[in-house]
């Protein structure tokens, strides 16, 4: 088992890439603490692990809210006993307007995609620190490594979250905390529709959803979206001390999107 005895904490973890992850962690001997705000789909996927023999927890909260992002972390520590790793994987779509945008969205963007990355990463050091190093993961995307025109503040928010990375990696070396980004590109989750099926992303691209998807796939060189378990693929590998020299790394799970 390639993080057997681990203690982890992963965000988003109800659905999509969030969920395969969790299944996957648990599967390879690592203790989750699962995070989001539904709670009955936590409490589903929890079930799951332990079904299969795993050990989770979950803790619902809404990480826009900087003291639950706080009490995920206190509450991971106290239930599994401490912590080895975090997979920041929270995320929401943000505004395609530019001119017109409504600021409460734009912050939202920014709050959930970027300052949760920094609450909780404030909040996990000292318990990393105390088992003697370990791994922090976020989720960035492709629109962190190049430009959105659907979105430009997401876009921004995500190349915020590699910064962050980068320089977090040099800061946190000497504690042995390795720090890294996944960005993937469109993968096959319920938040991929959501996202399409946004008004302002249909009147931006002149074209109904399902035709956006269509458009999107036909530009990715591998001719279709991710699946889930093959970002949790990424980051089993990332989180796994098979990635021991590896730090600052914001690696693309795109099929081939951002290889052009």
């Amino acid at each position: 088992m390639r993080i057997e005895n681990k203690l982890g904490l992963v965000t988003a973890a109800a659905s999509g890439m969030g969920r395969a992850g969790a299944l996957r962690f648990a599967a390879e001997g690592a203790s989750v603490m699962l995070a989001d705000r539904d709670a009955s789909a936590l409490h589903a996927v929890a079930e799951a692990i332990e079904a299969a023999g795993g050990r989770a927890h979950t803790i619902a909260a809404d990480l826009s809210n900087d003291d639950e992002a706080r009490d995920i972390v206190r509450a991971a520590a106290d239930a599994l006993g401490g912590l080895d790793f975090v997979w920041n994987h929270v995320g929401t779509p943000g505004p395609a307007r530019v001119e017109e945008v409504d600021w409460n969205d734009f912050a939202l963007t920014m709050d959930l995609n970027l300052r949760s990355v920094a609450v909780t990463t404030a909040a996990a050091l000292a318990h990393l620190r105390a088992r003697g190093g370990g791994a922090l993961l976020y989720t960035s995307s492709v629109s962190g490594l190049i430009g959105s025109r659907q979105s430009p503040a997401y876009s921004a928010a995500k190349h915020g979250v590699i910064g962050y990375v980068k320089a977090m990696a040099i800061r946190l070396a000497p504690d042995n905390i390795r720090v890294n980004a996944l960005c993937p590109g469109p993968i096959d989750t319920p938040m991929l529709r959501v996202f399409v099926k946004l008004p302002d992303q249909q009147a931006l691209a002149g074209m109904d959803p399902e035709a956006l998807i269509e458009q999107r796939q036909a530009r990715i060189p591998m001719q279709r979206p991710g699946r889930p378990e093959e970002v949790a693929n990424a980051a089993l590998f990332l989180l796994s001390d098979e990635a021991s020299y590896i730090t600052g790394v914001a690696l693309p799970v795109d099929g081939g999107a951002t290889a052009g």
